[in-house]
């Protein structure tokens, strides 16, 4: 597949069959995810793939503990249940981390804090990169920032103290969603002469 159609293809995906995702697919994301560009050639990714009907079980379990926990404080979910949800259904989810960031680094330096801005943006490529080759091998995904609402249980049950930046459901579709509406470049994009 080309990747202009690769890229013109990928859908969010919140449906998924409950075949298993091989291993031999979700190596071939990851590396993908390995080859995206980042800041200094830092590579800050940190992946945790959680799969198998026991683990994602408990990840559910889990995400969801956090979720009422802060509805009990009063915090609005917002579509985090549904999340969990879509969770719970697809065969694996991938949890992605800066390495080079821990709740422990608050207090950092201006440069430091530098270097957090750009470990995102290239964590962003590095999962847009699992998105466009898991649909190149016929696999859906979800790119899942809900994972904020229970992000101190869900670190603690997978034993990370690095920053979770999101995580990515992964599976084959029992969807075809069309394309949703999409901003022309023209409207988004001003010319600087």
């Amino acid at each position: 597949m080309l990747v202009q159609d690769a890229i013109a293809q990928r859908r969010s995906i919140r449906r998924y069959k409950e075949q298993p995702v091989s291993e031999e697919d979700i190596r071939a994301v990851l590396h993908a995810a390995t080859l995206a560009p980042s800041g200094k050639n830092r590579q800050p990714w940190r992946f945790v793939v959680v799969h198998g009907e026991a683990r994602r079980a408990e990840m559910v379990a889990v995400m969801r503990q956090g979720i009422a926990k802060l509805e009990a404080q009063g915090v609005d979910p917002g579509s985090s249940k549904r999340s969990a949800g879509i969770m719970a259904r697809a065969p694996v989810t991938v949890f992605v981390f800066n390495q080079d960031a821990t709740y422990a680094d608050l207090n950092r330096s201006y440069s430091d804090r530098l270097f957090d801005i750009v470990a995102i943006q290239s964590i962003g490529a590095a999962i847009q990169n699992m998105l466009l080759a898991a649909t190149d091998r016929g696999l859906g995904t979800l790119w899942i920032c809900d994972v904020f609402y229970a992000i101190e249980e869900l670190c603690g049950w997978l034993g990370e103290d690095h920053v979770m930046v999101a995580a990515v459901a992964l599976g084959h579709p029992d969807e075809a969603p069309g394309a949703r509406p999409r901003k022309s470049s023209d409207e988004v994009t001003r010319w600087f002469s």
